[in-house]
């Protein structure tokens, strides 16, 4: 296993997830100027929390962000992986209801931000502790159970497993991120659940490159996450080979994706009609990601970086463009020094996840390769009858 592709690619995007989101997590929230001026210039690798009072500062309080820390992006991510390791097949909405949400509210897990041992549930966001008010406490319908939970990139953010256990095969990554996402999202948070696992799955496949990974992604998106990533990448192809210093690259995308976003100028103090469902909107995060990975022409800390320093949602922009490029270049493209870091700081093993979703997808993968060989063969006896009859 360790030496096999989909191990490599595995953890290269484990990897790639996990570093974007520790990196960014300590520029979440905040506007470019304010990064720049709170560390002297562009942040160039792990830094520090941004106020040193942290443990009381309002609203990051009691959130130690920075200095290698992961997210509640990672930490879903590997709880999801878990659900995998579990069942060892395809999951849906039902799964989460039954597997993923009691895990939130019984497992202890070491959260680095808390600095203390806890349940998942007392870090994720509000928008991820709506699965357990409405799958545990609600007792709704899990393929429904996203719909009224504030659009955002929530479901996105931990939906690179599903790339994984689909690797090579984004059509059915979509389908059953979409399928998984229906408990926690809907309208075009649960889209961008669906087009970035199957970008993920692109990313990962022999063969993949930057603009297969963006037709894929483009192939597979509707309504106004479609027009957001169509907007977003042709600003960055623009900027594609062109001498341009990173700070306009950033500009130029916010000020491509700035139609579709719901959030508003000001990320902290949202628009009053900030997250609600629409045909025309886009989550932020996935486009600019995939115009971070165009403009950058995919190299894994240029576009990791450029998330980072492009503030507001950095940390899942980040996480969801290094598993792109993880996936693209597999483990030869992760920054090690980086990474060495964040699984110290945050005392986790990026290694035992990859080893874990590998053997899961490998099983997977075969039975679905099974699967797809008796599906044809009925085909071809009912093409065979078919023919026969006429």
């Amino acid at each position: 296993m360790e030496g096999s592709w989909i191990r490599d690619r595995a953890f290269g995007i484990l990897a790639g997830s996990a570093i974007g989101d520790a990196l960014g997590g300590a520029t979440e929230g905040y506007s470019p100027e304010q990064i720049r001026e709170r560390h002297g210039g562009r942040v160039e690798g792990i830094v520090g929390p941004f106020y040193p009072d942290w443990k009381t500062r309002r609203p990051i309080s009691p959130y130690h962000k920075g200095d290698g820390h992961i997210t509640d992006d990672t930490l879903m991510t590997q709880a999801l992986i878990k659900v995998y390791a579990g069942r060892r097949t395809h999951l849906d909405a039902f799964a989460i209801a039954s597997d993923l949400v009691p895990m939130m509210q019984t497992d202890l897990w070491w959260i680095p931000e808390l600095e203390r041992e806890s349940i998942l549930l007392q870090r994720v966001f509000l928008a991820e502790k709506w699965l357990v008010a409405r799958l545990q406490v609600g007792h709704i319908d899990p393929r429904e159970a996203g719909v009224g939970n504030a659009v955002n990139c929530g479901a996105a953010m931990f939906m690179a497993p599903v790339g994984i256990v689909n690797l090579a095969n984004p059509q059915r990554a979509y389908a059953e991120a979409i399928d998984i996402a229906g408990a926690h999202q809907s309208s075009y948070g649960r889209e961008a659940a669906g087009v970035f696992a199957a970008a993920v799955a692109e990313s990962g496949a022999p063969g993949a490159t930057i603009d297969s990974v963006i037709d894929v992604a483009l192939s597979s998106a509707h309504d106004g996450t479609y027009a957001a990533i169509s907007a977003v990448v042709d600003a960055a192809r623009v900027l594609r080979g062109v001498e341009v210093a990173a700070a306009d690259v950033e500009v130029r995308l916010r000020d491509a994706i700035r139609p579709f976003d719901t959030v508003g100028e000001h990320y902290r103090q949202p628009n009053l009609d900030a997250r609600l469902p629409s045909r025309t909107k886009a989550i932020e995060e996935l486009p600019v990601a995939l115009g971070l990975l165009v403009a950058h022409d995919g190299d894994f800390r240029a576009t990791i970086l450029g998330a980072v320093n492009y503030g507001r949602d950095s940390d899942s922009i980040a996480s969801m463009v290094g598993s792109i490029t993880g996936g693209l270049g597999g483990s030869s493209v992760v920054d090690q020094d980086w990474l060495t870091q964040i699984e110290l700081a945050s005392r986790t093993s990026i290694a035992h996840y990859a080893d874990l979703v590998t053997d899961v997808a490998t099983e997977m993968i075969r039975n679905d390769i099974d699967d797809s060989r008796a599906q044809l063969d009925r085909l071809l006896t009912l093409a065979h009858q078919t023919l026969t009859l006429r």
